[in-house]
C-alpha cells in the first residue's frame, strides 16, 4: 500500500464521500467474494494489530475486518471517537483485552460484532445504554465474564442477541422481554461454572425475560437453568426454533406448547422433564424436529398422535423409558431420523424399517434387540448413519454392507454395530464397497468376528475413525491401513494380532488415538510424533522401543 497514492482511489476496501473527500468505509474482510460468481468465495488474511489512528477518521461509517485470523492486540480505545459508525465488525481474529468503555460513544451503532476472538474481562453496564439504534449484537466464543449488563435492555431496536461461548455468570436480566423486536436470543453455553468446568447460567426463567412475540430463535442450551419451563414460551407464537437442552428444568412440557404454530423444531433433551407428551404438540403444523432424548418421560410407547404430523422428519425419543417393541406406524411419517437409543426397547430387528425410503439415521443403540438383520434392510436405500451399538444381535453383517444405495445417496458415513454378538469373518472385500467408499466411522468392537483385518480398509479414504477391539482377530496388522489418512483413531486392542507394527500406520499426520494393547505384537516401535501413551501398548510381550523400554540390542 502506497501511501503517495488517494486512498479514495487506490486503497482496496476504501471508500469514501465523493463531495467532501472523507474516507466513510473500510472493508477488508477476510473472505470475500471473488469476480465470477461461480467460483469459491476468496480468502484473506492481515497480521499485525489495529492502529489506534482509524479513531481519527471522524466521518467513518463501517469499519469492516472481519475474519482476518492474525490481527493480535487489543481493541484500541481511540476507535471509541467513531461517533458516526453505523457498523463495526471486527469478529473472527485473536483481539485480546477487554471491550473499550468508550464505545458507549457509539450512539449510532446498528450492527457491533466481535465474536470469535480472545477478549476477556467484565462488560461495562453503560456500554450499551445509548444505542438505541443497534439491531444486531454478536460477542460470542469469547472469554468475557461477569454478569450479563443489563443495559443491553436498552437496545430498543435488537433484534439479534448473541453472547453463546462466554464465561458469564448470574442470570438473564428480566427486563429483556421489554425488548420487542428481538428475533434471536442466543445464550447457550455461556456460563462457566469453574468447580466443574461446566457452562452454566444458574437459576429458574422468569415469564417477563422470555421476550417479544416477534422472537424466532431461543437458545438456552448447556446451561444450569433449573424450575419449570414458563408457559409463556406458548406466547411466541412466530417462534422458529426452541433449544433448552442440556439444563435442569423439571415438570411437565407445558401445553401452550401446542400454539407455537410456526415452529420447526423443538429441543427440550437433558434435562428433567417429566411425562406425558402433551397431545397439543400435534398442531404444530410445520414442526420439523422433535427432540425429548434423555429427560424421565416414562413413555412406555411412542405416542400414536405424533402419526398425525406429517412433517415431523426427525424424531429423538433416546431415554424416555420406551419398552417393547416399536410400532410399525412410524412407517407412515416420512422420518429421515429416527434416535429410539437408552431405552428398554426388545424384539427382534424390525423388519417392516425397510419400508421406511427417507430414512437417514438410524440409532436402536442401547437395547436389547435380538435377531440377525434381515434382508429387508438391504432396501433401505437412503440410510447413511446406522448404530446398533449394546444389543444382542447375531449372524452375519452380508445385508449391512450389502444394503443398496439410491444413485449417490445411501453410502455409509457412521457405522457402529459394536457390542453385539455378530458373527464373522469380516469380508476380504468390505473396503472394496461402495456403499464404505465415504464411511467416517466404522466401529465394530466386541463382537466374536475371528479371521483377519480385511486389508481393502485402506482404500477407505474418508476413514477417520476405526475401532475393532476385542474382535478375535488374528494375522497382522496391514500396512495397507496407512492409505487411508485421514485416521485419526485407530483401536485394535484385545486381539490376537501378531508381527510388528506398520511405520505408515504410526505416522499418519492426523493420528492422536492408536491403541494395539494385549495381543501378541513384536518387534520395536516405530518412531512416530503422534503423543501415545505406554498403554496403549501394553500386553504385548514382544513389543519395545519408545513408549516402552528401549530393546535390547546385546
Amino acid at each position: 500500500m502506497n501511501q503517495s497514492t488517494d486512498c479514495c482511489t487506490h486503497w482496496d476496501g476504501v471508500a469514501c464521500d465523493h463531495s467532501n473527500g472523507r474516507v466513510v468505509s473500510i472493508i477488508r474482510p477476510g473472505v470475500f467474494d471473488g469476480p465470477d460468481p461461480d467460483e469459491s468465495p476468496c480468502y484473506a488474511e492481515m497480521h499485525g494489530t489495529i492502529s489506534p489512528s482509524l479513531g481519527n477518521l471522524e466521518f467513518l461509517l463501517v469499519l469492516d475486518l472481519t475474519s482476518l485470523k492474525f490481527l493480535t492486540g487489543s481493541i484500541p480505545l481511540e476507535l471509541g471517537k467513531l461517533s458516526h459508525v453505523t457498523t463495526l465488525s471486527l469478529a473472527g481474529n485473536r483481539l485480546n483485552g477487554t471491550i473499550p468503555a468508550l464505545f458507549k460513544n457509539l450512539r449510532k451503532l446498528n450492527q457491533l460484532s466481535l465474536s470469535s476472538n480472545l477478549l476477556s474481562g467484565s462488560v461495562s453496564n453503560f456500554i450499551f445504554q445509548d444505542m438505541s439504534s443497534l439491531t444486531y449484537l454478536g460477542l460470542y466464543e469469547n472469554q468475557l465474564s461477569g454478569e450479563i449488563p443489563s443495559s443491553v435492555v436498552k437496545l430498543v431496536s435488537l433484534q439479534h442477541l448473541d453472547l453463546h461461548g462466554n464465561n458469564f455468570t448470574g442470570s438473564i436480566p428480566s427486563e429483556i422481554g421489554s425488548l420487542k423486536d428481538l428475533i434471536d436470543l442466543n445464550f447457550s453455553e455461556s456460563f462457566l461454572y469453574p468447580l466443574e468446568n461446566y457452562n452454566t447460567l444458574t437459576g429458574s426463567i422468569s415469564s417477563s425475560s422470555i421476550g417479544g412475540t416477534g422472537l424466532q430463535r431461543l437458545f438456552l442450551e448447556n446451561n444450569m437453568i433449573t424450575g419449570e419451563i414458563p408457559d409463556s414460551i406458548g406466547n411466541l407464537t412466530n417462534l422458529a426454533e426452541l433449544s433448552l437442552k442440556n439444563n435442569r428444568f423439571t415438570g411437565k412440557i407445558p401445553l401452550s406448547f401446542g400454539n407455537l404454530k410456526n415452529v420447526y423444531g423443538i429441543d427440550l433433551s437433558r434435562n428433567g422433564l417429566s411425562g406425558p407428551i402433551p397431545s397439543e404438540l400435534a398442531k404444530l403444523k410445520y414442526l420439523e424436529i422433535l427432540d425429548l432424548s434423555f429427560n424421565p418421560l416414562n413413555l412406555v410407547n411412542i405416542p400414536t398422535w405424533l402419526s398425525e404430523m406429517k412433517h415431523l422428519s426427525q424424531l429423538y425419543v433416546a431415554g424416555t423409558g420406551l419398552v417393547g417393541e416399536l410400532p410399525e406406524w412410524l412407517t407412515t411419517m416420512g422420518l429421515r431420523y429416527l434416535d429410539v437409543s437408552s431405552n428398554a426397547l426388545a424384539g427382534e430387528f424390525p423388519r417392516w424399517i425397510g419400508n421406511m425410503p427417507s430414512l437417514f439415521s438410524l440409532n436402536l443403540s442401547n437395547n436389547s434387540f435380538h435377531s440377525a438383520i434381515p434382508i429387508e434392510f438391504k432396501t433401505i436405500l437412503t440410510v447413511i448413519e446406522l448404530d446398533l451399538h449394546w444389543n444382542n444381535f447375531t449372524g452375519g453383517l452380508d445385508y449391512i454392507f450389502a444394503k443398496r444405495r439410491d444413485g449417490g445417496m445411501g453410502q455409509y458415513r457412521h457405522l457402529d454395530l459394536s457390542d453385539n454378538m455378530f458373527a464373522g469373518p469380516i469380508d476380504e472385500d468390505t473396503g472394496n464397497l461402495e456403499v464404505m467408499q465415504f464411511i467416517r466411522k466404522l466401529v465394530l468392537s466386541n463382537n466374536p468376528f475371528g479371521g483377519s483385518i480385511p486389508k481393502s480398509l485402506g482404500k477407505l479414504r474418508s476413514l477417520m475413525t476405526l475401532k475393532l477391539a476385542n474382535n478375535g482377530l488374528t494375522g497382522t496388522i496391514p500396512s495397507e491401513l496407512s492409505n487411508s489418512t485421514l485416521l485419526g483413531s485407530i483401536v485394535l486392542s484385545n486381539n490376537n494380532l501378531n508381527g510388528g507394527i506398520p511405520s505408515g500406520l504410526m505416522n499418519l499426520r492426523l493420528l492422536e488415538e492408536l491403541d494395539v494393547s494385549h495381543n501378541m505384537l513384536t518387534g520395536e516401535i516405530p518412531r512416530h510424533n503422534a503423543t501415545i501413551p505406554a498403554a496403549s501398548f501394553e500386553g504385548n510381550s514382544g513389543l519395545c522401543g519408545s513408549p516402552l523400554p528401549p530393546c535390547n540390542t546385546s
